[in-house]
């Protein structure tokens, strides 16, 4: 378990093992096959743990801008899709492969950039540090019950876009 509870931390801390599992699927070297799975697994607990935890709690405070909020759960629906397609993909390192990868690197990289500047610099200025930490146990759980069930299966990752 990692030592901070604070959900601004422990969000960070998944975005920054994201961009660690990017330079695992981008290089020849790596066990992507793995890689892959780990990461689809962590991206759709990340953002489903902070759609039903985290982002309708934010929705509550002043100075949080909604509109951030609901772009954010926006942006989660076109890293799915962009998550499903390098899934749907037969060979990993194909030419196909490396593209779909590098749409979903984008995909991700634009939402994380932007979250971490409007979303999370609002809940760090407006919520105080214990209500962070509720949050972060909600997270944390929510995600731990996501990545137990093996969510980012390409068959999940497929129902979660049809809802």
């Amino acid at each position: 378990m990692p030592e901070t509870r604070d959900v601004v931390e422990l969000i960070l801390a998944d975005h920054r093992k994201m961009e660690d599992l990017f330079r695992q699927l981008r290089s020849v070297e790596a066990d992507r096959a793995s890689a892959l799975k780990e990461f689809a697994d962590l991206l759709v607990a990340h953002a489903l743990a902070e759609e039903t935890k985290v982002y309708p709690a934010l929705k509550r405070y002043k100075g949080i801008d909604d509109e951030e909020v609901e772009h954010g759960e926006e942006e989660h629906e076109e890293g799915n899709k962009a998550l499903l397609a390098l899934l749907e993909v037969d060979e990993i390192g194909s030419d196909d492969w490396d593209e779909k990868l590098e749409e979903l690197v984008e995909s991700i990289a634009h939402h994380t950039d932007e979250e971490e500047r409007t979303i999370l610099n609002g809940v760090r200025e407006k919520v105080d540090v214990e209500r962070r930490e509720q949050l972060g146990e909600d997270f944390l759980k929510e995600r731990a019950r996501r990545l137990e069930s093996g969510c980012g299966s390409v068959d999940n990752v497929r129902g979660i876009l049809k809802r």
